[in-house]
């Protein structure tokens, strides 16, 4: 009999080792190696995607400067939102990874997409899910696509059997961790299984040109589940956020070979399945019959995107010895230092206070450009004087108090305009950003915060 073989894997990264570490040396972590059992088995030749399509790829080295550049043609889905986030469409022979937590909505985005390609040959695959179950979501989106196929399977090589005999012009999985191929020997969902699955799809999709969608799951500290080399296997890794207890939902790009990698999608959760949202501006801004303090709206860009969002802060007495600092949606030392600002250039006393701060709408924000915002909330909850509420702002703020110039600032200032803002203010060292077009908001341009502060409340 041959000797059973086994290996240890790191689960962080999926770095291999024939015996147990306590440290990763590749990644550094501890604690992280599993023992798995493989039998890897070398004949593969049920794989051989030579006469899948009519064209025939022979390997042959060439020049680079004999190769034709011509645009790829995408295949263009009827979700606007998911042709941004991608960069226009799905590449062919491109494999995107999608990942989420569990029931946000991941398996209902591809399905209607899917189901919304009346064109193509689109194979749906699951290894979570019924037939029957599939069947009773897609009778609740109320869509019917005859050219659209179901297969229940985890057996990489059953797939590719049924892949062969329908020829799919798009394959969606659902999900990589639920598949197992004949090769490994371990279980479904370990180290070694997800990294031979998505290296077959990979092959797959490079020799057939067919696009492939893996849709995967996250870990509890929110990282994609499997090793990390299966984020540097695929072409696109998209990220789909939100609370499973809100209506919207948030498809963010982690890493796109085939476009920026700064887009955003917001989609709303209804009763027929995913909306995209096409002026996220209008709902991130809160519609109040009466002013309030600690609120001030900024302009931001996500990838080439224009958004306004609202800010909401709260400053109160400290009861306890240490101040609270707490944060949603905004980076927690950017907050600090906003503070420290505050108080060397201002004499702001916001050592003795608590401080609350939150981007509305469930959005994580990255943008420098909403400092100035930030500031103005703090300023007007401590101060207990609300902001009038057709101001907004852009800028960030530097260590020294000066309000720094932000990019695209007339994408800014042109998402404000078509909002119906009167006034925005930018930092003075914009002038030279701005173009010579006549806006009919008027742009308030400052250089510190000191003289922003005698404008709004003295």
């Amino acid at each position: 009999m041959s000797k059973v073989k086994s290996a240890f894997f790191c689960q962080n990264c999926g770095y291999e080792s024939v015996k147990w570490l306590g440290q990763c040396p590749s990644c550094g972590q501890w604690n992280t190696f599993v023992e798995e059992l493989i039998q890897k088995q070398t004949n593969k030749n049920g794989n051989d995607w030579k006469e899948f399509n009519d064209e025939k790829r022979t390997s042959k080295t060439i020049p680079l400067s004999e190769i034709k550049s011509s645009e790829e043609k995408r295949l263009t889905t009827a979700d606007p939102e998911l042709n941004r986030v991608l960069g226009g469409g799905i590449v062919p022979g491109s494999i995107v990874l999608v990942a989420g937590e569990p029931g946000i909505g991941k398996s209902t985005l591809f399905l209607q997409n899917g189901l919304w390609l009346k064109n193509n040959i689109v194979l749906y695959i699951s290894g979570e899910e019924s037939e029957l179950q599939i069947k009773m979501r897609a009778d609740r989106l109320k869509l019917q696509n005859e050219n659209f196929y179901l297969l229940t399977e985890t057996s990489v090589q059953t797939i590719f059997q049924e892949i062969k005999k329908l020829k799919p012009h798009l394959v969606i999985i659902d999900s990589i961790q639920t598949l197992q191929t004949q090769y490994i020997d371990s279980s479904p969902g370990s180290v070694s299984q997800i990294r031979e699955c998505a290296a077959e799809f990979q092959r797959f999709a490079k020799e057939t040109g067919t696009p492939v969608i893996l849709i995967g799951h996250i870990t509890k500290d929110g990282s994609i589940a499997g090793p990390k080399i299966l984020e540097h296997m695929v072409d696109t890794v998209l990220q789909f956020e939100g609370d499973r207890h809100y209506a919207y939902r948030i498809l963010r790009t982690l890493k796109n070979r085939f476009g920026s990698t700064s887009e955003l999608g917001i989609y709303e959760m209804t009763d027929a399945g995913m909306r995209g949202v096409a002026n996220p501006s209008e709902i991130l801004i809160t519609q109040k019959e009466e002013q309030l303090s600690g609120i001030a709206i900024a302009a931001t860009i996500e990838g080439l995107r224009p958004l306004l969002i609202e800010v909401q802060a709260l400053v109160t007495q400290s009861v306890y010895g240490t101040p609270q600092r707490t944060v949603s949606g905004f980076d927690l030392r950017r907050l600090q230092l906003l503070l420290a600002v505050l108080e060397k250039r201002g004499g702001f006393h916001f050592g003795v206070k608590d401080v609350f701060l939150n981007i509305a709408g469930g959005l994580k924000v990255e943008d420098p450009s909403i400092d100035l915002a930030v500031l103005c909330a703090l300023l007007s909850s401590y101060e207990d004087s609300p902001l009038p509420q057709n101001i907004c702002f852009a800028g960030e703020i530097g260590l020294s108090g000066e309000i720094r110039a932000v990019n695209k600032i007339d994408q800014r200032i042109a998402e404000a305009e078509k909002l119906g803002f009167e006034k925005i203010f930018v930092s003075r060292y914009n002038q030279k950003g701005l173009s010579k077009q006549k806006f009919a908001i008027e742009v308030i341009m400052m250089s510190r915060v000191e003289e922003l502060y005698r404008y709004l409340f003295q």
